[in-house]
């Protein structure tokens, strides 16, 4: 899509989206696609939980958070080997639990190690069921085939759901469009629904091998949630100098996003993330214009999304043990 047809277009893709945006106590709060589930548009980031030294720290900054307005919480049960996963569900205790939306990923491509990974991470994180479990990276071609397959991952989240430990199903990914886009063509040929799906969207995806221009407008049009991650391209939009950090959340905040997960691993992070929504209003085709402008030339070489164009964070890469 030509930028200026995007820009003209992006208005009615949020409208179609009907996120019916509001704000409390300075967040704002999203229809999770055609859930009817309703989550703060801000979302925290589960792999930062792990990088504090002291757990304690990390409890901390969970709380913190869920506090002052968010209520989506991502993870992964291979974020830190499980410890992001426990760090969270100890945040949790003491009725925090209830206050949020409880989400993590799984990595298994079988039946038996999808159900594997989705009990540890009950245990976990403590809890009972499990608001949203997403399959992990979707970054191969092959990955939608696995997963639909007979004796695939799908089994063991539909027996998951009708048990009562999870609530709704979702996919993430950080390669390529065209692999989200096949997950999404393989799962109409079964007829199934995804209810989220998870992505890089930031200011530099924009321009290269982008999620914004490829997927969002197919997730939009299937009533399927818009998860934004990786806003600041782990930080390296800031290495590059063409974005703020509260520019960069604006940005992904902007898109049709139900939910723009950020990583926070100190409490000044957490305070940019609340800023950013504090302060957000939709961006007008000007101001919109002038962010991609200045992102342009270092978004096409790849180098500052290597999560695109390297395995250097394909964590089913270096554990393929993991998918089964």
């Amino acid at each position: 899509m030509e930028r200026r047809d995007f820009l003209a277009s992006l208005a009615a893709l949020r409208l179609a989206a009907n996120l019916d945006a509001q704000t409390s106590g300075g967040m704002i709060y999203r229809n999770l696609g055609s859930t009817g589930e309703r989550v703060s548009a801000i979302g925290l980031g589960g792999y930062h939980m792990g990088v504090p030294r002291e757990e304690s720290e990390s409890i901390r900054l969970v709380r913190s958070a869920v506090d002052r307005g968010i209520t989506f919480l991502d993870n992964s049960c291979d974020y830190h080997e499980g410890g992001s996963e426990i760090r969270m569900g100890k945040a949790l205790k003491d009725g925090y639990r209830k206050r949020v939306f409880l989400m993590t990923k799984y990595n298994g491509r079988t039946r038996a190690m999808a159900a594997k990974q989705i009990d540890e991470s009950l245990r976990r994180l403590q809890v009972d069921t499990i608001d949203l479990i997403q399959l992990h990276e979707n970054i191969r071609m092959e990955d939608p085939d696995r997963f639909f397959a007979k004796g695939g991952a799908l089994e063991a989240v539909l027996a998951a759901k009708q048990a009562g430990k999870v609530r709704y199903i979702g996919f993430t990914g950080h390669k390529d469009p065209s692999i989200h886009l096949k997950m999404l063509d393989v799962a109409a040929q079964h007829k199934f629904h995804f209810d989220t799906c998870q992505m890089p969207l930031n200011v530099l995806d924009y321009h290269f091998r982008s999620f914004t221009h490829q997927v969002v407008p197919r997730l939009v049009k299937e009533g399927i949630a818009v998860l934004g991650m990786k806003p600041i391209a782990i930080g390296n939009v800031l290495r590059a100098g063409v974005a703020t950090p509260i520019e960069c959340l604006h940005y992904a905040l902007n898109l049709p996003t139900s939910v723009v997960i950020t990583g926070c691993e100190s409490m000044e992070r957490v305070d940019q993330a609340i800023e950013a929504a504090r302060t957000f209003k939709p961006l007008s085709a000007q101001q919109l214009q002038a962010i991609v402008s200045k992102t342009k030339v270092a978004a096409m070489t790849g180098n500052f999304e290597p999560f695109k164009t390297t395995t250097q964070f394909d964590g089913t890469t270096r554990d393929p043990q993991s998918m089964g």
